[in-house]
Parts: structure tokens; C-alpha cells; sequence
């Protein structure tokens, strides 16, 4: 099984979030349709910007933790590298 940390955005450089799932499709899907009660859903982060996959849930754990941890700069670089024009992944994975 394969396991994913995610980051969501309101916009780009807007409000992220950071999650782990073991079905990225499903999961961004409840974020989306407000599905996910909580933070994604009253600040409305729907926008799927950045993904990681992992073979291993401990590591993917971890690195939901480490992330969370990191200062915002660091989280707008992590995501600038792989998607400079903060594009919606959501097209790509469930097209």
C-alpha cells in the first residue's frame, strides 16, 4: 500500500495544509467537496499543490510531522520547486 503526504492551498502563497492518506484521491476529493469537516473546510483549502508518496507509513508519518514543523518560507520553497505556478494537481489525479 502506498501512503501520501500532502499540502493544500487556499491560493497560491495562501493559507496550507498538510496531511497524510493512504488514498490521495479520495482524500483531496472530501477537502474539495467539504466533505473533510475542520480547518480545510472553514478556511477553504482545496487546491492540491504539492504530493510526496511512501512505500512505508511510518516514514510518511514522519514526514507529515517534519513538514508541519517547518517554517512557512521553507513550505512555499518545498512547493515553488516541484510547482512554481502553484497548479491544482487535482486535474492530473483524478483525469
Amino acid at each position: 500500500m502506498d501512503y501520501y503526504v500532502y499540502i493544500l492551498a487556499s491560493q497560491p502563497h495562501g493559507t496550507l495544509y498538510i496531511g497524510v492518506t493512504n488514498d490521495l484521491v479520495r482524500r483531496v476529493y472530501e477537502h474539495r467537496e467539504g466533505l473533510a469537516d475542520g480547518f480545510t473546510k472553514r478556511h477553504r483549502v482545496k487546491r492540491l499543490v504539492y504530493f510526496e508518496q511512501y512505500a512505508d507509513v511510518e516514514r510518511a508519518l514522519q514526514r507529515e510531522k517534519t513538514l508541519k514543523h517547518w517554517k512557512r518560507d521553507w513550505k512555499i520553497a518545498l512547493i515553488e520547486d516541484e510547482n512554481p505556478q502553484w497548479i491544482d494537481l487535482w486535474d492530473g489525479l483524478s483525469g
